[in-house]
């Protein structure tokens, strides 16, 4: 028999995923603190290590299909456990590296693969699972909290690796994925039937989702139904944009970028931090907004808005000051700000149960466009001695995305969803 509380448990529920995202933030920030640490201690090129955050990036982001699945299998609990150990073990191991290649299995592959069950699809599906109403906003908290954690981490870590060196990081990262695990393992719960609850928002009428019993079957199916699907594709599409101008250019090589313009790490650090701090104000803004009105129109805007930032990047460089400030909040504010209403529409479009597995192969093209700027852009400083190129090519890639967004179909009309307490 299904009970009701005044106090829902999907609120612990999301406190905890909200940290064990926020504490294992850190191995996403590393990478943009080594490139030039390592540079210099092993003479490894920008290009090269930008290969390794590639391997890293593309499976943070192709093995979120089949976490949705196996999380829908094995539960939230075992496998978010699972993945911060495997974390935590492969930072660890990177502390005693000698060599490109154990930078390419250890941080691309071993942490690739942990990294990938903590990925937004984790968010999106701690959101489906457990909340009906409010699903937007906790989607746009959830989020926050990861990309937030990883640019927060930065003037922490890089000061760390400035005046104890880089195998630090290393060893902070693995502490922190580690310190999470007991929470997760005491208060983590799979759905809210396991506490005989309805989902946060639900009516006596809500029947939920049938647990996966294949993981690896159920991930591949759901990207053959969706393979002819014009949504998926456009919004697919429009997350290898998103990946690229964000994880895998700024928050890679802007530390590299800033340094150029004689910008101290420390510094640079910092102003990537303003994005940390302004991206919880608005991924949490997006999810609201998504509750409220068309994600269609919000992810036009928000491409829009972030291909013209980027246009003006390398100049704001020149001029350090209020401009750098300036574009750190605009640029926080919009870091993420799609994950919400991409997550609505895949969510409205190809249901609860079957959205946050299509949702995991929408943010695999995140990736993709992540490992394709974290190689490209050092490849183009090498090759040209800047990074405007760079910037100025995400930019015109956000222009293009926005104006494929236009063509999805806008959500389809329904009635308010009214909140239990």
């Amino acid at each position: 028999m299904i009970r009701e509380r005044r106090f829902h448990y999907a609120w612990v529920i999301f406190g905890v995923a909200f940290v064990a995202l926020l504490g294992a933030a850190g191995f996403r920030s590393a990478p943009a603190i080594l490139i030039d640490p390592l540079h210099e201690e092993f003479g490894w090129g920008r290009g090269e290590i930008g290969f390794a955050v590639s391997i890293n990036v593309l499976l943070f982001g192709f093995i979120g299909p089949f976490a949705a699945a196996l999380q829908s299998r094995f539960g939230l609990r075992a496998v978010t456990v699972a993945a911060l150990s495997i974390i935590s073990v492969g930072a660890l191991l990177t502390t005693q590296m000698s060599n490109l290649v154990h930078f390419y299995l250890l941080w691309g592959l071993v942490v690739g693969a942990g990294s990938g069950c903590l990925a937004t699809v984790f968010a999106s599906t701690v959101a489906s699972r457990w909340f009906v109403s409010r699903r937007g906003l906790a989607t746009g908290a959830l989020t926050a909290a990861s990309a937030s954690g990883q640019l927060i981490f930065l003037p922490v870590l890089s000061r760390v690796a400035d005046n104890h060196g880089w195998k630090w990081v290393g060893l902070i990262i693995a502490l922190g994925a580690l310190s999470v695990i007991p929470l997760v393992a005491l208060f983590l719960r799979n759905s809210p039937a396991d506490l005989g609850l309805h989902p946060y928002g639900a009516d006596q009428t809500y029947v939920a989702p049938k647990p996966v019993e294949r993981p690896i079957a159920a991930a591949m199916s759901a990207l053959h139904d969706v393979r002819r699907s014009r949504v998926f594709w456009l919004l697919a599409g429009s997350f290898v944009v998103c990946g690229l101008s964000t994880n895998g250019l700024v928050q890679t090589h802007f530390l590299s970028a800033a340094h150029d313009h004689g910008v101290a790490a420390t510094s640079a650090a910092s102003y990537l931090a303003l994005i940390g701090v302004f991206d919880v104000v608005g991924t949490i803004a997006s999810g609201w907004l998504t509750d409220r009105h068309d994600p269609v129109r919000l992810l036009i805007a928000y491409y829009a808005l972030r291909g013209a930032s980027l246009m003006i990047l390398d100049p704001v460089l020149s001029t350090k000051g209020f401009g750098l400030v300036s574009f750190m909040v605009f640029y926080g504010l919009d870091w993420v700000a799609t994950v919400p209403p991409t997550v609505a529409l895949c969510i409205d479009r190809f249901g609860a149960s079957r959205g946050p597995l299509v949702y995991g192969w929408v943010f695999a093209g995140h990736q993709v466009g992540a490992a394709l700027a974290a190689w490209g852009a050092g490849w183009l400083r090498d090759l040209t001695g800047s990074y405007r190129p760079a910037f100025v090519i995400a930019g015109v890639c956000c222009i293009v995305a926005a104006i494929g967004v236009a063509r999805v179909p806008g959500r389809p009309a329904r009635q308010p969803v009214t909140a239990t307490t």
